[in-house]
């Protein structure tokens, strides 16, 4: 009997110094059992993480059993979130749950928003993309213009998503497939997809193929990401080669791209005055939406569409058939101003033609001027409006 409160007694103190308060920043909760006795001490709070553990301390069997949670402050959590979203700009839902299911680990979470990543374009890559942006390359030798698609526009206002644009244009600019002695190529997205490149983005770094960089992306915005195709146009070999980009954030985006060459005869003549012009007709391409370059290059089915459309117009006036006729002719001529670059009226001073501005251009050159190719592309209208020549690029 007095053995068993002499036992007790070492137990009581121990009590009541794991009962005292005790200042830091964690939650445990301690346990002591002896022989069937049980005694359950206080809580600590802790951000670290759960660490159980039990550990005999002394001969008698007593065991410390201490259980931490993972209760995380408000102001911290406001904080990991903060830091993942600007690691990864994936939307702040995800990454909330990212970080609730790896237990505010930001590390892990990082890695299982990867992972999700992979899903979610997925399952986002048969939904629209309507919306997009336009990035323009450019060397001595070809521009290249190419869209990269997503739903809503305040993804293309991203600076990730500008950036991989560009990033696809300027690899695009070095691809063999894009090369072609002359006129304009088309990009199919199966010319792209699988071109390595190296990547150095704070969000998108290392070498990785196009395929895989979109889908990376896809993941972060949340939406369905996807290029949309391209053009490569060449340049002269005596010349110059223009380009206009409309609605452009930084340089080399945009949302409607002109392109157009200038083709000089004489090799000796100064481009000076080429080039200034060249510039005026780019910006002229993007306005005035040409659909072709002469009125010889209009196709025989646009050409007949047309016609019948101005014929029926013309009968429902129940004129004479030679009056009808004239109607029709008419008509067409202000068909081919508002369709044929060449006919139509100059943006800049709509006195002249496109046709006479090449030959006041060619008298103060003092060699013959000429357009050897233009090129319109607009966000959307899944680069319909070019000029002649166009093959297509074999997937490489």
């Amino acid at each position: 009997m007095g053995m068993a409160r002499g036992m007790m007694r070492p137990l009581e103190i121990l009590y009541k110094r794991l009962s005292s308060p005790v200042k830091c920043g964690h939650t445990y909760s301690t346990t002591i059992a002896h022989e069937g006795t049980l005694f359950t001490m206080f809580t600590e709070n802790s951000a670290l993480g759960i660490s159980n553990y039990s550990k005999p301390i002394n001969v008698f069997g007593i065991h410390f059993t201490r259980n931490y949670s993972s209760e995380v402050s408000t102001s911290e959590q406001m904080n990991l979130i903060k830091q993942l979203r600007e690691r990864t700009s994936a939307p702040i839902k995800e990454v909330k749950s990212a970080l609730v299911a790896c237990n505010w680990d930001i590390e892990v979470a990082q890695k299982e928003l990867r992972k999700r990543g992979v899903v979610l374009a997925s399952k986002k890559s048969s939904r629209t993309a309507a919306e997009g942006l336009l990035a323009l390359a450019q060397n001595q030798n070809k521009a290249v213009v190419l869209e990269l698609k997503c739903e809503t526009d305040f993804v293309a206002r991203n600076d990730i998503f500008q950036y991989l644009a560009l990033s696809l244009a300027n690899s695009a600019l070095l691809c063999e497939g894009s090369t072609q002695a002359s006129g304009t190529i088309r990009l199919s997205p199966e010319c792209l997809e699988d071109l390595k490149m190296s990547f150095d983005h704070p969000k998108l770094t290392g070498e990785k193929n196009v395929q895989n960089a979109i889908t990376e992306v896809a993941a972060m915005m949340g939406e369905n990401v996807k290029i949309g195709g391209g053009f490569a146009i060449s340049a002269p070999s005596h010349g110059v080669l223009s380009t206009y980009l409309h609605t452009s954030p930084q340089p080399g985006i945009g949302r409607i791209a002109g392109i157009l060459s200038l083709e000089v005869e004489d090799k000796d003549a100064s481009l000076d005055a080429v080039q200034r012009v060249g510039s005026e007709l780019a910006m002229h391409v993007v306005a005035a939406k040409p659909l072709f370059l002469t009125k010889e290059a209009v196709t025989s089915d646009a050409l007949g569409n047309e016609r019948d459309i101005l014929r029926s117009q013309a009968e429902s006036t129940g004129k004479s058939q030679m009056a009808i006729d004239k109607m029709v002719e008419g008509r067409l001529r202000k068909y081919f101003e508002e369709v044929v670059l060449m006919e139509q009226k100059f943006i800049v001073n709509d006195t002249v033609n496109i046709k006479t501005l090449l030959d006041n251009l060619s008298k103060e050159v003092g060699s013959t001027v000429k357009i050897g190719n233009f090129l319109r592309v607009e966000v959307g209208e899944g680069l319909k409006r070019f000029g002649p020549y166009v093959v297509d690029c074999l997937a490489t």
